[in-house]
């Protein structure tokens, strides 16, 4: 069984250090290298098939647009600002290269309706392909954790639960509690939510088991008797 130690050795800041600074900035990841901790983030596509920075589906709550990021151009993109602040919006390749292996790497592929597994896994592919730091990719999407495992089975690939029941409805719902297909993806981590991750099929899991979100260090030492590694904000872990 493949192990891979950098998924354990810091913890993952999640969406970046963004204590006084917007989630999945650039400063917030300048921060966390700073720091010394790992990086949790968001890719999605824009609508001129680049890969940004970004965890909402829509501009709304981050910038104030009303379109969503799939309707928008990197230009378009660009030219909005994070939380009132003079931050943009970055490019996947920005933070690669603002980044550059100092500390590891964990990139959530976003769902996105209506792009397929093979696109998404290609267009990653390509963008990490002379990465030469620790990377690690994950997704609710199992579909697109097995498309880009196929091209790149040297990266770990990990997939996302939640039993949250405001986090999708019917099938979806079903499959990001109870991840069935991962018998089919073969993940080698799992990333689940801190408030659900004492069921079953989780501590049931053999290899690496991450936790989200820990926001207090009474959360992440409840968190560390079970999991391997902890996905973090609002306070800086020892």
């Amino acid at each position: 069984m493949k192990t891979y130690e950098f998924l354990t050795r810091r913890p993952f800041a999640h969406r970046g250090l963004h204590i006084d600074v917007p989630e999945n900035s650039l400063p917030a990841f300048r921060a966390a290298v700073e720091h010394g901790y790992a990086i949790e983030t968001d890719v999605r596509l824009s609508s001129d098939g680049r890969l940004v920075i970004f965890h909402d589906d829509d501009l709304i709550r981050m910038t104030g647009d009303e379109r969503t990021v799939a309707e928008c151009s990197v230009p378009e993109l660009k030219h909005l600002r994070l939380e009132g602040t003079e931050e943009q919006i970055p490019l996947l390749s920005e933070v690669l290269k603002l980044v550059g292996g100092r500390v590891p790497l964990l990139i959530e592929i976003k769902n996105m309706d209506g792009v397929k597994p093979k696109r998404i896994a290609a267009a990653l592919h390509k963008a990490l392909e002379h990465y030469e730091g620790e990377v690690a990719v994950q997704s609710f999407q199992p579909f697109y954790v097995k498309a880009f495992k196929k091209l790149r089975p040297d990266v770990p690939c990990g997939i996302l639960g939640t039993a949250d029941r405001d986090a999708a409805k019917g099938f979806k719902m079903f499959t990001i509690r109870s991840m069935p297909f991962n018998c089919l993806v073969k993940p080698d981590f799992i990333s689940y939510r801190r408030e659900d991750f004492l069921r079953k099929k989780v501590l049931r899991f053999k290899k690496t088991k991450l936790v989200w979100v820990v926001r207090s260090e009474k959360e992440e030492a409840d968190a560390r008797k079970h999991a391997d590694n902890i996905i973090f904000e609002g306070y800086l872990p020892q």
